[in-house]
């Protein structure tokens, strides 16, 4: 066998980026006299593999958790060297566009090394941020194993036409992985200071909860959790310190008129998503009054009888009634899909709920609404509303949808509004809260009825006003004569 064909073999053996760089540059020497340097190839060779070598290992890398994730920001890190992991553990919490998430691993094996920290941001789909091993023995192995020596970072792909419009992402530059050693380190030395010095907040879930809840600024508060992390004990303590002051007010910092709140990439999202709707939806509104005597009767009749099990909300009732709706007026269940040229109609109804979060607003699935009685309704909401609120939704759980229901029912300040149309969908119900009204009794007195007003916003692309009109009769009906569920 000749020189170039035993190179050509070992060449194939090489598994890394720098490896793959060396073979190019030796097989180019090959071309100009290969055979007179055979000694010098070899050793070569024998230099890379005594410095670049590594056990058998396998490379974890971004995954892309939503359809329109090019980039993710690496949150904390609930394993670290040295630790087993196990399918179905939470690795890694990940920003992405549309929220924050968990990383479930789903293979077993043990953690060898961190390629990227806390706190990074804008890290692409599909570059390397952790490198595992079978066998715990080989860990030490990996302690100066890099990002190039997993292949590499690559520049993020450009997000899909859906998102074309997002013109607020950051840009490239700052998602190359040498940027961050480029700062001055804070004095802790931990890799969180990096995302502080680029005003991002590093919180749990719980934190910002409670923060949202009274109206904390996350801003004033220094964490004490992992790299920095602020955790829900800390915003008691600032809570606590606020509340203990002169008048519970906490004083202004000098010399500062406001304050500055950092973009999240699902503020991002929301923002971009929002403006594209009523930029190209047009938008026209039909609005009615629900009386919803009746139908609040036939919940308390049937909560009196619950036993626990479960307990219907008005919300539960307007869900199923705008299913029942779709159902007659398939027309408003669609999307407008203009890159496939087509208006699609949904045989199913998925109905997208409209929750708050501490991040922003989440849009959590009832999927099938239409073939699920009350009970399954009421406790998938639940459900849904609590993960949403925690941050903890998967993908399925709040991609795709057929319809939007937005409920301030809650708020008694909140009569009536008009929301915007979450894209691809056709559609969206406004549902305003309950409200006791008199009216003209049938012996010419006076009675009160309770009344809810809803806006339904249609995109006139895809549902005429005529057959908006007749949504909002459909589900009229049903909602003032709630039995009508039964059938």
């Amino acid at each position: 066998m000749s020189a170039a064909a035993i190179f050509a073999r070992r060449a194939a053996c090489l598994r890394t980026r720098g490896a793959s760089a060396l073979v190019r540059n030796a097989m180019s020497r090959s071309e100009n006299g290969f055979k007179n340097q055979p000694q010098s190839l070899s050793f070569l060779l024998s230099r890379y593999y005594a410095s670049k070598s590594f056990p058998r290992h396998h490379i974890i890398k971004m995954p892309a958790l939503s359809p329109t994730m090019t980039v993710g920001n690496i949150g904390s890190w609930n394993k670290q060297p040295g630790d087993t992991l196990s399918p179905g553990e939470v690795l890694v919490e990940i920003e992405t566009d549309k929220a924050q998430m968990d990383f479930e691993f789903q293979d077993d094996g043990v953690l060898a090394k961190i390629l990227v920290p806390s706190g990074e941001k804008d890290v692409a789909v599909g570059n390397p941020i952790a490198v595992y091993v079978d066998d715990a023995g080989d860990v030490a192995a990996f302690e100066d194993f890099t990002v190039d020596d997993a292949g590499g970072a690559k520049a993020p792909a450009p997000p899909p036409k859906e998102e074309a419009l997002d013109s607020s992402e950051p840009p490239k530059e700052e998602t190359s992985a040498p940027q961050p050693q480029s700062h001055e380190p804070e004095s802790s030395g931990k890799p969180l200071e990096t995302v502080l010095e680029r005003n991002r907040i590093f919180a749990s879930p719980a934190a910002k909860a409670f923060a949202l809840e009274n109206g904390i600024p996350l801003k004033n508060i220094k964490g004490t959790g992992e790299n920095g992390r602020i955790t829900k004990a800390d915003v008691e303590k600032y809570h606590s310190s606020v509340t203990a002051a002169p008048g519970g007010i906490a004083p202004a910092v000098p010399g500062t008129a406001y304050t500055d709140i950092p973009l999240t990439a699902m503020r991002k999202t929301i923002a971009t998503r929002l403006t594209q709707s009523k930029n190209t939806a047009p938008h026209y509104y039909v609005q009615t009054t629900l009386n919803v005597s009746k139908l609040l009767k036939l919940r308390e009749a049937l909560n009196a009888q619950a036993d626990g099990k479960y307990k219907l909300s008005v919300n539960d009732f307007i869900i199923k009634a705008a299913a029942h709706a779709l159902i007659k007026v398939p027309q408003v269940n669609s999307s407008w899909l203009e890159a496939e040229g087509v208006i699609r109609q949904y045989n199913v109804v998925d109905i997208s709920v409209a929750v708050a979060t501490p991040v922003g607003l989440m849009t959590p699935i009832v999927k099938s609404a239409h073939a699920r009685g009350l009970e399954s309704i009421s406790a998938e909401v639940k459900a849904l509303g609590a993960k949403a609120k925690e941050s903890k939704l998967k993908p399925e759980e709040y991609q795709g949808g057929t319809f939007t229901i937005s409920n301030m029912g809650m708020n008694p300040a909140v009569d009536r509004f008009t929301a915007i149309i979450n894209p691809p969908q056709a559609a969206i119900l406004a549902v305003g809260t309950a409200t006791n009204v008199p009216i003209e009794a049938e012996d010419g007195g006076i009675q009160w009825e309770q009344q809810i007003v809803v806006n339904g916003s249609f995109d006139h692309r895809v549902v005429d006003g005529a057959v908006g009109a007749e949504f909002m009769k459909a589900l009229k009906q049903v909602v003032e004569y709630p039995l009508q569920l039964l059938l």
